[in-house]
């Protein structure tokens, strides 16, 4: 599947694809015209200790700073009751692959801060492969989309915008051309203007994979960072960027994304979510700037 302003050549081109080079910053991308949107990169090295595991109270901390600093607000809670009202039915779509889950500090972080921003408990839900039967999802007026960045045997990237398949009862229908088609997802009747937030967990994302739900410990690193923003195509265009720089610096020379993750511009193009051109998108960076490789 190739958006309207591409042919399937442009696609095939550039080790992948035109389009991935574009979101990676390798050349001219086709996202939609308009203002520029706000991408928060927040970096801190404390919130990974010797071993790995994760400090709750840094990485709520990071969460928070880079809200405010994604919506222009001094104080956390009021950026949070930007994000939703106390009326929303909120879900929190997580992802509990088990190699690289969405860390729970981080899920605890967003359902403490969306009851503190007025929400019941009872209308907050954290849920993966379950929210198709999950009755606050069922209820969701409000979207709060969370996950780690990986490498993906279908999709070239594991992204914020994959992150909602669960919802549909046959995933695979979304994998044909290296699922070119995950954009559509998000104009499903249960989501279609319910995402409010999206955030991608970099804290050690996996940079490279072979072959279906392939991990190794070595193809990850401590980059103890989380980017945030209000559309999924700028959030995961910015992981996408990140990723392929990593990949450069790993094997010495640049080294595409495979499959390329060519779903992040069509995204953009096609389905109307948001920016993957680097000009388009104006990054912010809090924290730590050391090898952040953008």
């Amino acid at each position: 599947m190739t958006p309207p302003s591409l042919d399937r050549r442009g696609f095939l081109q550039v080790g992948g694809g035109a389009a991935a080079a574009g979101l990676l910053g390798l050349g001219p991308a086709h996202a939609a015209a308009g203002a520029k949107a706000r991408v928060v990169l927040v970096r801190r090295r404390e919130v990974l200790d010797a071993e790995g595991r994760v400090n709750g109270p840094v990485i709520h901390a990071m969460l928070n700073e880079a809200l405010c600093a994604l919506l222009g607000e001094k104080d956390a809670a009021a950026a949070w009751r930007r994000v939703v009202k106390p009326g929303d039915v909120v879900g929190v779509k997580s992802n509990v692959w088990g190699r690289l889950p969405t860390p729970p500090e981080l899920e605890q972080a967003i359902r403490d801060e969306v009851v503190g921003a007025g929400v019941s408990p009872a209308n907050v839900a954290v849920d993966d492969r379950g929210v198709r039967s999950n009755p606050v999802f069922q209820r969701m007026t409000a979207l709060v989309n969370v996950r780690p960045m990986r490498t993906h045997a279908w999709s070239g990237l594991g992204t914020c915008l994959k992150n909602p398949i669960m919802f549909v009862e046959n995933p695979p229908d979304y994998h044909a051309d290296a699922c070119a088609s995950l954009g559509a997802l998000w104009h499903l009747p249960q989501l279609e203007g319910k995402g409010r937030l999206n955030v991608l967990v970099m804290l050690t994302p996996q940079f490279h994979s072979v072959g279906p739900h392939s991990f190794a410990k070595e193809l990850t690193w401590p980059y103890c960072g989380l980017i945030v923003g209000l559309q999924p195509v700028p959030v995961d265009a910015t992981g996408a960027r990140i990723i392929q720089a990593k990949r450069r610096q790993h094997f010495g020379e640049d080294r595409p994304i495979s499959p390329s993750p060519h779903h992040i511009e069509i995204a953009g193009a096609r389905y109307g979510l948001g920016p993957s051109d680097p000009a388009q998108i104006d990054l912010v960076r809090l924290g730590l700037a050391e090898d952040a490789l953008l």
